[in-house]
């Protein structure tokens, strides 16, 4: 992996391997443990490839910074002798990196005229290939800050069934922090809650929704997660909505009191119920619209895994692991509690085990999942009293 920093990079750390690529990284910011990311991508692109496309496809690494994503995709989900390669777009906006891009993407003999490099900024490369009618199949958008701005010019760019990955590393606005922002940047109330990074995913999840519904085309998530430091997730463009998309956009409550949660989609918005406080005090603190539908979609996650079986030199051990997590928890419910949390609140020794938990929960005919999203959290739609009876006992198991 190399021993680079994870700030702006010195001259005598400008080579790097991962996967199949060995390039120069510049002195550009480049984070090695970013790597589960691309070699996600890497196995994004090999399924499109083998998605049995009748056209060549056409792949865009917006801000590509030293290349590697698309050098990755060129080297190691186009390593077959299939025909019909995809055109591969790499674009960086700082003219400087012209030079570091084409060295570092000279080993892709085989693309010929097939590699286009572009130093645009993103907005007007995306708005041109769209007026040009030039679609792409598969976007990477790793932003620095908050990547809204482009979401309208990303989905109108991207083809029916294409696939946008997107980053931001905006962790204030969306979690609760910069409440001003949060309306700014996403047109919604984002408040402080144990499950941030779920919230942030969701609120971005729900602003990408909006972008395609106003185009007249449904989204579908295929998975997120996040670090903390940076928030990123995958959709999937439909030509058209599913039935009651529009069920999946809605508002999420919490009580800071007592710790109880309710949902509400938008279109069924009324009045909100009593939360669990006994003396009636509490009160709700509600963030959104945002995404209440599922965060990952499992069957696309087993094709990734089964991939990465097939492509073992471009999977890293920490993004096998990211995949199983991920492959156990769709994120639905919305609705999740931290266990540590749940011991606090009953005034117990310790946290239950989550497994058991989980395990107890399912038992009872709920659904109950270990959030794969921040560790050490259960997602279900148990009611809350329930919940806590479920720690409660489990508790005195273990006395």
């Amino acid at each position: 992996m190399g021993g680079c920093l994870h700030k702006p990079l010195q001259q005598d750390c400008s080579h790097y391997r991962e996967g199949a690529a060995v390039l120069e990284l510049g002195e550009g910011f480049f984070r090695p443990d970013s790597r589960p990311s691309r070699d996600l991508s890497v196995l994004i692109a090999a399924g499109l490839r083998q998605g049995g496309a009748q056209r060549p496809q056409r792949w865009l690494d917006l801000m590509a910074g030293c290349g590697i994503r698309a050098l990755r995709w060129g080297l190691e989900a186009c390593a077959d002798e299939a025909p019909l390669l995809p055109e591969l777009w790499v674009n960086d906006a700082d003219g400087e990196r012209g030079p570091l891009l084409q060295r570092n993407l000279a080993p892709l003999t085989a693309f010929g005229e097939r590699v286009q490099l572009r130093r645009l900024p993103a907005e007007v490369l995306l708005r041109q290939a769209y007026l040009d009618q030039r679609y792409f199949d598969l976007i990477d958008l790793d932003a620095f800050g908050c990547p809204n701005a482009l979401l309208q010019a990303s989905v109108q760019a991207l083809a029916f069934e294409g696939v946008l990955l997107l980053a931001s590393t905006d962790g204030r606005s969306p979690t609760g922090h910069d409440r001003p922002a949060a309306v700014r940047r996403f047109g919604a109330a984002a408040r402080v809650h144990p499950a941030s990074w779920e919230i942030a995913l969701r609120l971005q999840f729900a602003a990408l929704a909006r972008e395609a519904w106003l185009l007249g085309r449904g989204l579908q998530p295929l998975l997120a997660f996040s670090e903390g430091r940076t928030f990123r997730l995958a959709i999937r463009l439909r030509q058209h909505m599913q039935p009651k998309e529009e069920h999946q956009l809605g508002l999420l409550a919490r009580c800071d009191a007592c710790g109880a949660q309710a949902i509400q989609p938008l279109l069924r918005l009324q009045g909100w119920p009593p939360c669990a406080c006994s003396n009636a005090g509490g009160r709700w603190a509600v963030s959104g619209p945002l995404w209440l539908g599922p965060l990952q979609n499992q069957s696309f996650l087993q094709d990734l895994r089964r991939l990465g079986e097939e492509m073992p030199a471009s999977v890293a051990p920490a993004t096998r692991r990211l995949l199983e997590r991920l492959s156990a928890d769709p994120g639905l419910p919305p609705t999740v509690w931290p266990t540590a949390e749940l011991a606090q609140r009953l005034r117990l020794p310790g946290p239950p085990s989550q497994l058991d938990l989980v395990t107890t929960l399912r038992a009872q005919g709920f659904n109950a999942f270990g959030s794969a999203v921040m560790a050490g959290q259960v997602r279900t739609d148990a009611p809350y009293e329930r919940l806590l009876q479920c720690c409660r006992n489990l508790d005195l198991e273990d006395r």
